[in-house]
C-alpha cells in the first residue's frame, strides 16, 4: 500500500486549512457614475404644433427629482407653473401644463440638475425638453457673463431675462410684467445663455430675484441691465453687472423711546432724510441721528407733555406725515464712551461717543499730553449724525497719551454739561506695523477710492486719490489684504449703485487681481495696472 510521508502529510493539511480559513469580501461591482438616460418622451422632445396639456419623459433606469423647485427654469416663465410629478423613484417623469401656451411660441424646460439616478444621485446634467407651439423651433440665442459691480463674488442663482422691445414696453414692465424668455445660473455660475429664441429687440435684465417672481423689486432684489437694446440674432456676448439701488424703500411708523426721543426705522439708505417734528402748528426744535448698526434714526427733542406729536418725514421723491402718541417716559441721560482706551493704531482716530446730542464745544477746556505731560497739537471734529467726537493728532510710537476734558467742555442739547473725563492709550512701534506704496498705473480718471479689504468685502483701509497716482498706506496691521478701486464720478468719497430707471450704470469697481500680504516692519511697493 502506498504510503504519504509524515512531513508531506502535514504540509498537505496546513494548505487544506488556510484555504479554509480565507473569506471573500463582496464588493457588489465598481461604483454607477453614469447618469440617466432619456430614452423615449411622449410628445417627442423638439416637437412642433404642440397643443397637449402634459409631457411624459421616460428613462433607462429609476429617476428621482431633487430640489426641482429651484433647478427647473421654464422659458417663458408661466403664471401658473407647470404640475411636475411623482416625487419618487420612478423611470418617467410628467409634465402637466396648467397655464394657458402662448400662440407660435417655442418653450424650452431646463432641468438643471434635478434628474438623477435613484441609487448614487448621478445628476443629467442640464437635461432640456422643448415644443413649439408654432410650425417650427426656434433656435436663436443670447449669452454672456455676470458680476457683481461692488464685490468680487457674484451671487447663485440670477435669472437672465429678455423682454420683447415693442410699442407696449416701457421701463416699468420689469417691476410689473413677466419677461419672454428667461434662464438662471443656478448654483455656481457665472456664464449664462438663453436658448431657444427668435429673433427681434430686446431689453436684457438680470434680476438676483428674491421673491422668484421674474418681477424686480428694489428693496430686496438686486438687478443688471445694459443701457441699449439688444438685436437677436447676435455673436456678441453680453456682461452684467448687478447692484442694488440705494433708496429708502420703505418708512416704519414712529414710535416713543424715551420721555426725550423717537425711533423710526427704515429700510434703504437713510442719508438725507429730513424729519420735522410738529405739536399742532407748531414746529419742535428737534436733532435726527442715527442709530448705531440698526436701520433706524432717532430723534431727539425737549419733554413735552402732549397726547400726540406729528412727525414730518421727507427723503428725495418721499414725502409722508406721521403720528405718534407721547407717554410719560424717563428722559435720556448724557454718558460717554471712548473708542480707544488702551493700544491705539496709528490709522485709527480717538473718538468719544455721547449718548445725546452735543451741541456747543470748549476746546479750551480739553487737552491732549504725552507720557512727558508735553501737550500734543490736535484738532477735534463733532460728527452729528452719529454724535461722534473725533480727535486728529500726529501720533508717535511707543509713546502714551491722555486725553483730558474738563466740566463744561461739552454740552448736549438738553443743557447738560460733562463731568471730568480722563481717557488714556497707547501706540506700538513702527516695526509692529506694515508700509505700502500703490502705484496707480493707465488710470482712466480721477477721482479714484482706494481700498484696502478682507475676504469678505469688509473696508479696513481706505485712501482718496484726487490726482495723483501714487497712494500711500503707512502703519497698516500685519494682514494679507484685498485692493480694490473705484472711480469715483460724482465725486462724493463713496461708492455708489446706478439706478435703473434712470440708466445709471453703478460707478466702475476694479480689483486687483491677488492678495497682498503685508507683513510687520516690511515696506510693500505695488504697482495696479488700471488699463490697458
Amino acid at each position: 500500500m502506498f504510503r504519504i510521508p509524515r512531513l508531506y502529510f502535514l504540509l498537505i493539511v496546513a494548505i487544506i486549512l488556510v484555504g479554509c480559513a480565507k473569506r471573500g469580501t463582496i464588493t457588489g461591482g465598481d461604483k454607477d457614475t453614469i447618469a440617466p438616460i432619456l430614452t423615449s418622451s411622449i410628445p417627442k422632445n423638439f416637437s412642433v404644433n404642440f397643443s397637449g396639456k402634459e409631457v411624459k419623459l421616460y428613462f433607462d433606469e429609476y429617476i428621482k427629482l431633487k430640489d426641482i423647485n429651484k433647478q427647473l427654469i421654464v422659458s417663458p416663465p408661466m403664471n401658473t407653473p407647470p404640475d411636475i410629478s411623482p416625487n419618487g423613484a420612478s423611470r418617467y417623469i410628467s409634465i402637466k401644463i396648467k397655464d394657458t401656451l402662448k400662440p407660435n411660441s417655442t418653450y424650452s424646460f431646463n432641468f438643471g440638475q434635478s434628474i438623477q439616478d435613484n441609487n448614487e444621485g448621478n445628476p443629467y446634467q442640464q437635461f432640456k425638453y422643448v415644443f413649439s407651439t408654432g410650425s417650427y423651433i426656434d433656435s436663436l440665442s443670447v449669452e454672456g457673463t455676470l458680476k457683481d459691480a461692488l464685490e468680487q463674488k457674484v451671487d447663485n442663482f440670477v435669472t437672465v431675462m429678455l423682454y420683447e422691445k415693442n410699442e407696449k414696453y416701457t421701463d416699468s414692465t420689469v417691476y410689473k410684467e413677466k419677461p419672454r424668455y428667461v434662464t438662471n445660473t443656478l448654483d455656481s455660475l457665472k456664464t449664462w445663455k438663453i436658448e431657444n429664441i427668435k429673433a427681434g429687440k430686446y431689453v436684457l435684465v438680470a434680476l438676483k430675484d428674491f421673491n422668484n417672481n421674474f418681477k424686480f423689486d428694489p428693496k430686496k432684489d438686486k438687478i443688471g441691465f445694459l443701457k441699449q437694446e439688444i438685436t437677436v440674432p447676435s455673436e456678441e456676448k453680453y456682461e452684467l453687472q448687478l447692484f442694488q439701488e440705494k433708496t429708502i424703500s420703505k418708512i416704519l411708523k414712529p414710535s416713543q423711546a424715551s420721555g426725550n426721543r423717537a425711533f423710526v426705522g427704515y429700510e434703504g439708505d437713510a442719508k438725507n432724510i429730513k424729519i420735522v417734528l410738529k405739536n399742532g402748528n407748531d414746529a419742535l426744535p428737534s436733532i435726527v441721528t442715527k442709530v448705531d448698526k440698526k436701520d433706524s434714526v432717532q430723534v431727539w427733542f425737549n419733554k413735552i407733555k402732549v397726547d400726540s406729536l406729528k412727525m414730518e418725514i421727507t427723503k428725495d421723491d418721499f414725502k409722508k406725515d406721521f403720528y405718534f402718541k407721547m407717554k410719560d417716559q424717563k428722559k435720556d441721560t448724557l454718558a460717554f464712551t471712548a473708542s480707544n482706551n488702551g493700544v491705539i493704531g496709528f490709522r485709527d482716530i480717538f473718538s468719544i461717543n455721547a449718548a445725546t446730542p452735543i451741541v456747543k464745544f470748549d476746546n479750551t477746556k480739553i487737552s491732549v499730553v504725552d507720557k512727558d505731560k508735553k501737550a500734543v497739537v490736535f484738532s477735534t471734529e463733532y460728527d452729528a449724525f452719529n454724535q461722534k467726537l473725533n480727535f486728529k493728532f500726529k501720533k508717535e510710537e511707543e509713546q502714551k497719551y491722555a486725553v483730558r476734558l474738563l466740566p463744561g467742555a461739552m454740552t448736549d442739547f438738553f443743557d447738560k454739561q460733562n463731568d471730568t473725563l480722563n481717557y488714556k492709550f497707547s501706540t506700538k512701534s513702527n516695526a509692529d506695523y506694515g508700509n505700502m506704496t500703490l502705484t496707480l498705473e493707465k488710470a482712466k480718471r480721477f477721482p479714484i477710492i482706494v481700498e484696502l479689504t478682507d475676504e469678505k468685502g469688509k473696508v479696513l483701509v481706505s485712501e482718496y486719490a484726487e490726482s495723483a497716482p501714487i497712494v500711500r498706506f503707512e502703519g497698516l496691521e500685519p494682514n494679507k489684504y484685498y485692493l480694490r478701486i473705484i472711480y469715483d464720478d460724482n465725486k462724493n468719497r463713496e461708492w455708489d449703485p446706478g439706478k435703473f430707471l434712470e440708466k445709471q450704470q453703478a460707478e466702475e469697481v476694479i480689483y486687483f487681481p491677488k492678495i497682498i500680504d503685508v507683513r510687520a516692519n516690511w515696506d510693500v511697493d505695488q504697482p495696479f495696472v488700471l488699463g490697458d
